[in-house]
């Protein structure tokens, strides 16, 4: 069943925002999409977006018909503000606080108010992100108290009732990739696998199996893994 409501998707041009996207597309009437440049060093995922878009509504006629303006954030503040090793040429290694330093403190609570105020000035009522609580690497602002919390903050302090969808939060890569077989098929499994970027390390050098990638980061790890096993259950 579609829903009246409109739905900004958090798009990064990743895996897991592409299929929140078709996730959103599928559910909702319209649907727009908001990336941020926040100095990222996988830089390369916002060059993927523009094409990635297009060929996502190639999918469905549908889809065509429901995606709309695509918003584009420069957030290199945060960049800026941070020490990390998604935002500065360091070794990923883990912190005496248990966390990566892949970990950008304040990013998605940056990226859910900004998205916030962008779905308040276009009428939209609902958010979607990517955020995953299953396979993820520790990062405290993916958790689902983070988002409900976010969810009550951003209501009370803009007079909204904006909801927060995180359709991925409770499911691992291997489902994932299901999800989107599900909802697009092959087709988009196959536009996912080689039009997506999730390598932290920015390598787009060589096509694999599950994507490109450097096949040694976190990112790639865990998408790599979810692959194989989506792969080998779907045999």
């Amino acid at each position: 069943m579609t829903l009246n409501n409109g739905a900004l998707v958090l798009f990064s041009g990743g895996q897991d925002s592409a299929t929140c996207l078709a996730w959103a597309l599928a559910r909702y009437a319209r649907v727009e999409t908001i990336g941020f440049d926040y100095g990222q060093r996988h830089a390369i995922e916002l060059s993927v977006r523009p094409a990635l878009l297009q060929k996502t509504r190639a999918l469905s006629p549908e889809w065509d018909a429901r995606l709309g303006e695509d918003h584009m954030i420069d957030l290199s503040l945060l960049g800026k503000i941070s020490d990390t090793a998604l935002t500065a040429d360091v070794e990923i290694a883990m912190q005496s606080n248990g966390l990566p330093n892949t970990f950008v403190p304040g990013r998605n609570l940056l990226f859910m108010t900004v998205a916030a105020t962008v779905a308040y000035r276009r009428g939209l009522d609902v958010l979607v992100g990517g955020m995953c609580e299953t396979d993820f690497s520790g990062y405290p602002d993916c958790r689902d108290d983070t988002m409900k919390a976010l969810q009550v903050a951003l209501n009370l302090g803009m007079a909204t009732r904006l909801k927060v969808e995180t359709p991925l939060m409770w499911i691992d890569k291997a489902a994932t990739w299901r999800l989107a077989q599900e909802l697009g098929g092959t087709a988009l499994v196959d536009l996912i696998r080689a039009d997506t970027h999730t390598c932290y390390l920015g390598e787009r050098g060589e096509l694999h199996d599950w994507g490109y990638g450097c096949g040694k980061c976190p990112a790639c790890e865990l998408r790599a893994r979810g692959y194989r096993q989506f792969a080998a259950g779907a045999v």
